[in-house]
């Protein structure tokens, strides 16, 4: 394969109770069906949540399995539970194994790699770093083995939240560890590509698209594909829309657009805030 097209969406959050992020979900779909990439990779919180709710997960699913082209996933913290960090509270709920096994069960893979157009792809389970389970040892013991496939080849890592805000050695701030990939796991995740060509690092998880690069590594935040925070729940660091992220993969190079499926709407999270608490 010479060339190789793929489309990231991210942070779908589905439910069968909110009609705007299912509305969102089929403007999406319908860009997709218009365009038929090789691949979609939904990077999490695939569902609205998962931990609480298996009929999110279910339903989440059911969607994804109705489009036209193949997809993988990896799960955010609204799947599976979110990773602990090495300040501020404990987050809830706290990831464990029994999640990560209903999204396996139930969407697909947590962790996959593969090869297209000249390049390795992987996708990582960035919830279970520093979490103690015993699946994170095993996937980084896998992540090590596939970092040594790639044999010189560029490559593209698929992980829910991004690894750092503008550096590798950016403080942990107790308000915005949950943000990003924690430490100690960031530094031994970095230092495991430290020998390796890698070119893209594409994530989801803080609601807003951001593409900038560091040394040679793009990093690509794709928006959700749901809704967006407003100023006043969230810091603002870059363009807060909902959208996706289209890829075009070929040997030695790799273009990156940016754009929104047509009728897609920026839904506020103070809706998706009202239809909840309108259940209770």
């Amino acid at each position: 394969m010479s060339e190789f097209r793929l489309t990231q969406i991210s942070d779908t959050h589905l439910g069968r109770r909110f009609p705007g992020l299912i509305a969102n979900f089929h403007r999406v779909s319908e860009h997709i069906d218009a365009n038929r990439p090789d691949l979609v990779v939904n990077t999490g919180d695939v569902s609205f949540d998962g931990p609480t709710s298996r009929d999110d997960v279910e339903f989440a699913k059911s969607l994804h399995a109705a489009l036209p082209v193949d997809c993988r996933y990896i799960p955010g913290n609204h799947d599976i539970g979110d990773n602990p960090t090495a300040i501020g509270p404990a987050p809830k709920p706290r990831v464990t194994e029994a999640h990560r096994q209903q999204f396996r069960d139930l969407v697909g893979e947590d962790h996959w790699s593969f090869e297209a157009a000249g390049w390795r792809f992987i996708g990582l389970n960035s919830l279970v770093m520093n979490s103690g389970l015993a699946f994170e040892a095993e996937q980084f013991d896998w992540l090590a083995a596939e970092i040594a496939r790639a044999n010189g080849k560029p490559v593209a890592l698929f992980i829910h939240k991004p690894l750092f805000l503008n550096r590798p050695d950016d403080p942990e701030l107790p308000e915005t560890s949950i943000r990003y990939v924690p430490q100690p796991a960031r530094t031994r995740l970095i230092e495991m590509f430290g020998n390796v060509d890698l070119r893209l690092i594409a994530s989801g998880h803080v609601h807003q698209r951001r593409d900038f690069s560091f040394r040679h590594m793009r990093h690509v935040w794709a928006p959700s594909a749901g809704f967006k925070i407003n100023d006043a729940r969230q810091d603002r660091i870059a363009l807060k829309e909902t959208g996706l992220v289209e890829y075009r993969f070929s040997r030695d190079s790799l273009e990156v657009r940016h754009v929104r499926a047509a009728g897609q709407l920026d839904i506020d999270i103070e809706e998706v805030l009202a239809q909840l608490a309108g259940e209770c």
